[in-house]
């Protein structure tokens, strides 16, 4: 997370370097990608922790009223005195001061949030209980361009329920040579991984032996699922956010995003994706972050 500490403004988009891979041509594509912000919120009502979610950092204010009145924790606009954002390394508490009469409703009927299919952190009321996947030692395995487009070639033939409502998310493993082994879908993106990495838990899939990928955007809650499951490498549809790549180069994660049949782009971890003759495309690393 990037603060700006002279008025803690939360940056809500950083400029990152990125590679582009395109099937079939050997010479990579470095460019820049605009990559938004990704920060978990704690709602804090009375001193109280009441839940996290993930948010983009931005109307924090307007994002605690809605968020207070949608979930019954207020009955009106006027029943929150004020709101306090305070940054914390983990990520943001908002401090939501309520009148008495709002407060003492509230801690009457007060419940954590574990029903939903985007919060990103169901059940989780505190900053304090954030996960934090542990790193693992040892390389990463390397994956091929070719064997990511054979993944995401089949990945669209095994989508069923998808192709028939249109609705949902897939989550699918591929062992290091492009052949898909297990594909779940849900609608809750991380629902569909955690059902994929049940399933391979059950089935006693080493967790270096592939990699997996998601019908969706990297976002920080399936980094770090794929994290604790032990994989290294994570193939998106759709772009990281600012702390998706931030973990995923924590962890040494091979973080690989806007994948299409004709190309994908490396975020972290680019001498490990092969060139399609065998060989490592080489390493340009960068820490250079540019303020949108």
């Amino acid at each position: 997370m990037l603060l700006n500490e002279d008025n803690l403004q939360i940056l809500e988009a950083v400029d990152a370097p990125a590679t582009v891979l395109r099937f079939g041509i050997v010479d990579p594509d470095c460019s820049i990608r605009a990559i938004p912000s990704e920060v978990p919120v704690n709602f804090v009502y009375g001193g109280i922790p009441f839940a996290v979610m993930i948010a983009t950092p931005s109307d924090l204010d307007d994002f605690a009223v809605g968020f207070s009145l949608t979930e019954g924790v207020i009955q009106a606009p006027g029943d929150i005195r004020g709101t306090r954002i305070v940054p914390d390394e983990r990520g943001l508490r908002v401090a939501i001061d309520l009148t008495p009469n709002g407060l003492h409703e509230h801690l009457a009927h007060r419940r954590v949030l574990s029903w939903r299919t985007g919060c990103g952190l169901c059940g989780i009321d505190d900053l304090d209980a954030l996960p934090q996947a542990r790193f693992r030692n040892g390389p990463a395995p390397r994956v091929s361009p070719g064997a990511i487009r054979a993944t995401l070639r089949a990945l669209d033939r095994e989508q069923l329920l998808n192709e028939r409502t249109r609705t949902v998310y897939g989550a699918a493993w591929a062992d290091t040579n492009g052949t898909l082994v297990c594909v779940r879908e849900h609608v809750g993106r991380h629902n569909a991984l955690d059902n994929l990495i049940g399933t391979l838990c059950r089935r006693g899939t080493k967790h270096d032996s592939g990699f997996v990928i998601a019908t969706s955007r990297s976002s920080f809650e399936l980094v770090e699922k794929v994290a604790v499951f032990g994989a290294r490498t994570l193939v998106a549809i759709s772009a990281p956010t600012l702390l998706a790549l931030e973990r995923a180069r924590h962890l040494d994660m091979s973080l690989v995003a806007i994948a299409r049949h004709n190309s994908v782009t490396v975020f972290h971890g680019r001498e490990r994706i092969l060139g399609e003759d065998g060989w490592a495309w080489t390493s340009r690393s960068s820490s250079e972050w540019r303020i949108r």
